[in-house]
């Protein structure tokens, strides 16, 4: 598919969202962090969430959400989509991220916040009705990730951090 000939670059930070249009690229930095793709293939409208932490225990319906968490991030999507006229069966998902950045360390938990990401992430995949095409998940090291919401491409470089023992 051609490159539209105006596009809009989004950079998204840690916590950012976006959700748009077929003239727009979102690229993130990943680290222990997990980012959601989006894309409807016949509208080709899209986005990406660069979420932080799992879940929001405290979440309130009355106040913003707030798309440092998994489960806030995947209710701003589904905002979208449901404003959109749409149905989160009918976009291609992929996910990324939840890398060790300290691999090598030891730390008193069994289960690290990255692989708490990645399972929350999953479990809300698939409890809200998304099918997850592919994914690049854990590991050391952290990711590149941007999306072509005109054609749905998304490309990842994977950077991995060496064991420190």
């Amino acid at each position: 598919m051609k490159t539209p000939d105006f596009v809009l670059d989004i950079f998204l930070q840690p916590g950012d969202f976006y959700f748009g249009d077929r003239e727009t690229r979102v690229r993130t930095l990943l680290g222990s962090c997990v980012a959601f793709t989006v894309w409807h293939p016949k509208l080709l409208i899209g986005g990406m969430c660069h979420y932080l932490l799992p879940e929001n225990k405290q979440l309130n319906r009355n106040i913003e959400l707030d798309g440092r968490y998994a489960n806030e991030a995947l209710l701003l999507f589904l905002h979208e989509i449901n404003n959109a006229g749409t149905r989160p069966a009918d976009y291609e998902v992929k996910m990324f991220g939840g890398g060790n950045q300290f691999p090598g360390h030891v730390t008193d938990s069994k289960i690290n916040i990255s692989d708490k990401n990645i399972q929350i992430g999953k479990s809300l995949l698939v409890q809200h009705g998304f099918k997850l095409k592919s994914e690049h998940v854990g590991g050391n090291g952290h990711r590149n990730v941007m999306l072509d919401i005109w054609s749905g491409h998304v490309w990842m470089q994977h950077v991995h951090t060496k064991n420190s023992e």
